[in-house]
């Protein structure tokens, strides 16, 4: 944390925030119900504010429908929130001046490989934390020519962070090590762990369809909200690597991390949109009530 960066965390200590931020792409389902649980749980025994946010820069998954689900199950759950709701969709040019401020610091390029190409360069069992193929760096050196000739043809392309010089650029930024500190259930700081975002290869920090990542607008948003705590499953514990990373090259703030265990299903996998697990609305139509959800969701089991 740099010296700007302590000042303001400091300053709004006193006023604790937390947020939910659920993407519109289906339907929520236990597991989501049991992160806004955790988090609106946690912010009400800090006195803490709640807010909601809909990460929708999924243009093409994302849906109003959707959206108007997800607030109708928050609120049958009992969940209060600030409004107005911020909408990621709404700010995509913010993100594509904080993915510019990158660029102008000589630490972004432009793949325009598809994923066909990055799964026939890669090579077999080496794999970022998600357990996808780590990115072979194709187009990472790519003469200034061919680049321009394929943005004049129109050929679509990602803007990739060249995470070594990332790194590098970072320490030279703040040359302590580059950390964040998890809290337990009871807010109680359980461990001070060390990032590791090279793990993670060259990140996609503005998709093809767009002007930004989950990893790039979320880090801004987390700021530009003055999140003081964010509180998220334990499949995203990885992905603070990056965040801390892009916190220490944009001069932003950083706050105090709650990873929850995931629920999981009988084969040990984790509760998803993806793999048609049963949605709240679902639940509720079958008579369940908040209450059950908080038992079902591991939150009150009595």
């Amino acid at each position: 944390m740099t010296v700007g960066q302590s000042t303001h965390y400091n300053a709004i200590m006193s006023d604790l925030i937390f947020r939910f931020a659920p993407s519109p792409n289906g339907h929520l389902h236990l597991g989501h119900a049991l992160s806004a649980l955790v988090t609106r749980d946690m912010a009400q025994e800090a006195g803490g504010r709640l807010l909601l946010r809909i990460e929708d820069i999924d243009t093409e998954r994302c849906r109003l429908e959707f959206e108007t689900q997800i607030l109708e199950d928050l609120e049958w759950l009992g969940l209060e929130w600030e409004k107005p709701v911020r909408r990621q969709s709404e700010h995509l040019p913010l993100y594509a001046d904080y993915a510019a401020r990158l660029g102008e610091m000589g630490l972004l390029y432009p793949c325009f490989a598809s994923r066909k190409d990055i799964a026939a360069q890669a090579v077999q069992g080496k794999t970022d934390p998600d357990g996808a193929a780590l990115y072979p760096n194709l187009h990472k050196d790519m003469p200034e020519e061919e680049v321009a000739r394929r943005k004049k043809e129109g050929e679509p392309f990602a803007l990739r962070l060249d995470m070594e010089k990332a790194i590098a650029t970072a320490h030279v930024m703040s040359p302590a090590p580059l950390t964040f500190q998890e809290l337990d259930r009871n807010m109680e700081v359980g461990e001070t762990v060390l990032a590791n975002p090279a793990r993670w290869g060259d990140a996609v920090i503005a998709r093809k369809n767009s002007t930004t990542s989950y990893h790039l607008s979320v880090v801004v948003d987390d700021a530009l909200q003055s999140v003081t705590h964010v509180t998220r499953g334990r499949d995203l514990y990885a992905a603070t690597d990056i965040h801390r990373l892009l916190q220490v090259l944009l001069g932003l703030p950083v706050p105090l991390y709650h990873h929850h265990e995931l629920l999981m299903d009988e084969k040990g996998h984790k509760l998803s949109k993806r793999h048609g697990d049963k949605s709240l609305k679902s639940l509720r139509s079958e008579g369940a009530t908040s209450r059950d959800i908080r038992q079902l969701a591991g939150i009150d089991r009595k």
